[in-house]
């Protein structure tokens, strides 16, 4: 078992938790996965989840200050807030389209799952990107990429990194009620 896998997914679990509980120390823990995740996942030639830990390591930068600035706190953290419906068709065009770029372009490398590694990449990018906004609806795309991400991983012998995905399905599932919950009621 490779014990950097290991000190990953150590961080990437106490980041997801931190991050269930709105606090902003969960950026520095997944800056220390993200970092390590990414010299990983380029050996198993994971080429766009590998490059994605790049994009991530500053998202989770651009997190910590956002929600660092942010004017709008509640009793426990960071509020959260609802993506509105005309906002949803550039999300999934960002989505789709995304992962079918970075999917043509693995294709043309030694990569090990094009097709999937380039739609975990692109998903995430969205994803990450709702949930420094702290948008609701970031934790159903996280499930749904956390789901495709157990099979990815594993089918690459990344058994510890495909068991934390397992437990980031949960956490997701747990986030999206926990944020729900911190929705500012409606008059």
């Amino acid at each position: 078992m490779n014990p950097w896998e290991l000190l990953a997914s150590a961080f990437g679990l106490a980041n997801m938790l931190l991050l269930a509980r709105r606090s902003a120390w969960n950026f520095p823990c997944g800056m220390a996965m993200v970092a390590i995740f990414a010299v990983l996942f380029w050996q198993a030639r994971l080429y766009a989840v590998a490059g994605l830990q790049l994009c991530f390591f500053v998202a989770q930068l651009h997190g910590l200050w956002a929600w660092r600035r942010s004017a709008q706190h509640t009793a426990g953290g960071i509020a959260v807030r609802r993506l509105p419906a005309a906002r949803w068709p550039l999300v999934l065009i960002a989505g789709a389209a995304g992962s079918a770029g970075l999917a043509a372009g693995l294709a043309q490398t030694d990569a090990a799952a094009p097709l999937v590694d380039g739609a975990v990449a692109a998903w995430s990018l969205v994803a990450q990107a709702l949930t420094n906004l702290r948008i609701l609806e970031s934790w159903p795309l996280w499930v749904g990429i956390n789901i495709v991400s157990v099979w990815l991983y594993a089918s690459q012998s990344l058994w510890v990194t495909a068991g934390l995905y397992g437990l980031f399905c949960g956490l997701a599932l747990y986030s999206w009620q926990a944020w729900r919950r911190e929705l500012p009621q409606l008059p």
